[in-house]
């Protein structure tokens, strides 16, 4: 129930387990004292609503019935923060935005039109009841647990005995040896009185969760919005690594190819201008641009393979990771188990993602074996890409790790990076099939 921590629904139920959680022993403290929550409440409540409507007729009621509703509001915002401290849930506020500015009857025409707020209102008379029984609970458990742990104690000092009353149950102790197979029966209690509690937070949570917390349709609105956030950010960092793409693409066609033809270009025009006067000078000449020639064309070839290879839209993943592999200076074993070829934008990405980490391994980590593993999760695809080198890769903005979790991002994909000094380092990286 709370998003990346533990909560009082999330613990074992066991009884050692239980007996070691700070949650469960706060929920016990503060079943304990919610009665005074709730009495403060209910009373605050039914005397400031009393008063305040029956003082409408004469308009001082109006004011009052609004300063009412802004008090039990801030009163549930504290309820939040209570049941966040006791049971380890977050509950996300659920009212509608206010209006800007400082028109306070504008604001408090939204917070009348908020559900919301009479949620809030419904869950604070609630508190009442469910104060009494979580307090009745917590006093009977909590001495006869006591009781029973130390009735050896409470014989010694008593002198003459102890009668112990549990309703229907009554017994007279004389001394404190007679008391001790009290013990384990209070250490028998002691686990109920836990799972007691236990049951009573995670019902109260519950009740919180429904009545403090956000409705379905607005939790459902939230995971939209923040979903469209997310794509929005991946869209963004789509475009720039599109853009760095290019610029990349850019540079190797001027800084490379293009330097090969154009001094092809010169050489054959030099050759000309030998042919007559000076054949062999041509001759060499020729031989010069033909290797330059050959150079160009496997510079564009690599170019190419490194926009979008043959193979990988020929022959899928497993022939073109296999490829990177062949050529990887470092012994690669390589698993690719895909019942079907996931969609094109999917295998680029994964095909991109392998490629990169076999260059970096190569580069950087010191390694004697790579794998590398393709699997079909689910929904998913995932490629996981291991080395026994020194670690201590990190994906830091603008470098080729970075550059990987963007592309992976442009379909709502994750990488993560697992690379502590020393190694071993794994890039996994896990690519949606839908989105």
């Amino acid at each position: 129930m709370r998003g990346g921590g533990a909560s009082i629904v999330d613990l074992p139920w066991r009884p050692l387990p239980m007996a070691r959680s700070g949650l469960v022993w706060r929920s016990a403290v503060y079943q304990a004292v919610s009665l005074a929550f709730g009495l403060t409440w209910f009373v605050g409540l039914v005397v400031g609503l009393t008063l305040s409507t029956a003082l409408v007729l004469i308009w001082v009621g109006i004011p009052m019935l609004a300063a009412m509703m802004v008090l039990w509001r801030v009163a549930a915002v504290l309820e939040r923060t209570l049941a966040r401290l006791a049971f380890g849930i977050e509950i996300p506020t659920p009212y509608r935005p206010l209006p800007r500015g400082r028109d306070p009857l504008a604001k408090l025409k939204v917070m009348a039109a908020d559900p919301a707020t009479w949620k809030d209102l419904v869950y604070l008379f609630l508190r009442f009841p469910l104060s009494l029984v979580e307090f009745a609970a917590a006093v009977a458990m909590w001495s006869a647990t006591g009781v029973l742990l130390f009735l050896p104690v409470i014989t010694a000092f008593s002198g003459g005995g102890v009668e112990v009353n549990f309703a229907v149950v009554s017994f007279w102790v004389q001394n404190p040896l007679g008391a001790l197979p009290a013990v384990p029966v209070g250490l028998v209690m002691l686990a109920l009185s836990l799972y007691a509690v236990r049951g009573l937070a995670i019902g109260h949570a519950v009740l919180a969760r429904v009545l403090l917390g956000p409705s379905a349709s607005q939790a459902e609105n939230r995971e939209l919005r923040a979903r469209t956030e997310r794509l929005q950010a991946s869209r963004a960092r789509g475009v720039d690594a599109a853009e760095f793409e290019r610029r990349r693409i850019e540079r190797d066609l001027h800084d490379g190819a293009q330097q090969r033809l154009l001094a092809v270009a010169m050489d054959i025009g030099r050759a000309r201008a030998k042919l007559d006067d000076d054949p062999e000078g041509a001759r060499a000449l020729i031989e010069q641009a033909h290797q330059g020639t050959k150079e160009a064309i496997a510079e564009l070839r690599d170019l190419a393979r490194g926009i979008y290879p043959a193979i990988l839209s020929d022959r899928g993943l497993d022939a073109a990771i296999s490829g990177l592999a062949g050529r990887a200076p470092v012994p690669v074993e390589v698993a690719v188990d895909l019942p079907e070829r996931p969609p094109a934008a999917v295998e680029s990405i994964a095909y991109f993602i392998v490629a990169e980490c076999l260059t970096n391994i190569a580069k950087y980590a010191r390694a004697t074996l790579a794998t590398v593993r393709v699997a079909r999760e689910d929904g998913w695809v995932v490629v996981e890409v291991t080395d026994n080198g020194v670690g201590g890769a990190v994906a830091r903005p603008g470098g080729g790790l970075a550059g990987l979790a963007d592309r992976a991002a442009t379909i709502d994909g994750l990488l993560t990076v697992d690379s502590p000094v020393g190694g071993p380092t794994v890039v996994r990286a896990d690519l949606p099939c839908t989105w």
